[in-house]
């Protein structure tokens, strides 16, 4: 029974212990060259083509978004990164090519990184699995604190559009909070949220709140994955989310 015991600890036990390893700082590991005394557009172009192998050849998409997104009063950045020839590339040589533009050529070719101004270090790549055929679209807005901003990504799969919500916490981005701002557009069953953020009602974190909202119908001839449709607001709220500090990341709020 003891060794039995000693088993079931070391297996609960492990995992999270590589869970806090994979929320480690991003930069324990540093970049086989040294670019970071570059300015930072040379200096982003030459770690995203040294992390994610780009050859010479490759033509991609790169932009700097810059802001202060930790506490320690430093310029950051967001680069963000698209792969969309790749993507195309990398499906012609697959056996099924159409099967990938069916499916908007889904997988690993969207990446941000984040550029820590007081480290002035880039962190490894974070792959943001989605269509390769929309770049991502990053803004910051103030929601953990109104001393600094957080990082919030827009995403395509297909003919849904989703967000996710990243803090910087120890110089690592951390996803706090994911959900979609339309779905289903270009067919009769369609969803759409219009995000807002509030004072928390619990915490200095801002509260998420969703209102149910209108998707624009598809235009003739406009392709289902790619156009980006207007989203209307209306005044009914969907749902209700509040940051929970034990567990790093937004809970819903259930009405009594």
């Amino acid at each position: 029974m003891k060794a039995i015991l000693i088993l079931l600890f070391m297996a609960l036990v492990l995992p999270s212990c590589q869970d806090k390893t994979k929320n480690a700082e991003v930069f324990d590991e540093k970049p086989q060259e040294d670019f970071s005394k570059l300015p930072l557009n040379e200096y982003a172009k030459r770690h995203v083509e040294s992390s994610l192998s780009i050859l010479g050849t490759e033509k991609y998409s790169l932009e700097i978004i810059k802001g202060n997104l930790d506490a320690d009063g430093k310029v950051d950045a967001i680069i963000v990164v698209n792969r969309k020839q790749f993507a195309m590339d990398e499906a012609m040589k697959s056996e099924n090519p159409a099967k990938s533009a069916e499916m908007a050529f889904m997988g690993n070719y969207n990446y941000i990184f984040f550029y820590d101004g007081g480290l002035k270090l880039i962190s490894p790549p974070i792959a943001i699995p989605s269509s390769a055929l929309v770049p991502l679209k990053v803004n910051l807005a103030s929601i953990s604190a109104e001393s600094y901003q957080d990082i919030l990504i827009d995403y395509r799969i297909r003919n849904a559009n989703f967000r996710d919500v990243f803090t910087v916490t120890n110089h690592t981005p951390r996803k706090v909070f994911e959900w979609k701002t339309f779905d289903g557009l270009g067919t009769d069953k369609t969803e759409a949220y219009t995000f807002e953020y509030t004072a928390g009602k619990y915490g200095p974190e801002k509260d998420i709140i969703l209102y149910e909202s209108t998707l624009e119908k598809l235009p003739a001839n406009a392709d289902k994955n790619t156009y980006e449709p207007k989203v209307t607001k209306t005044s009914k709220v969907a749902f209700h989310f509040f940051y929970i500090p034990q567990e790093q990341k937004y809970g819903i709020l259930k009405n009594n």
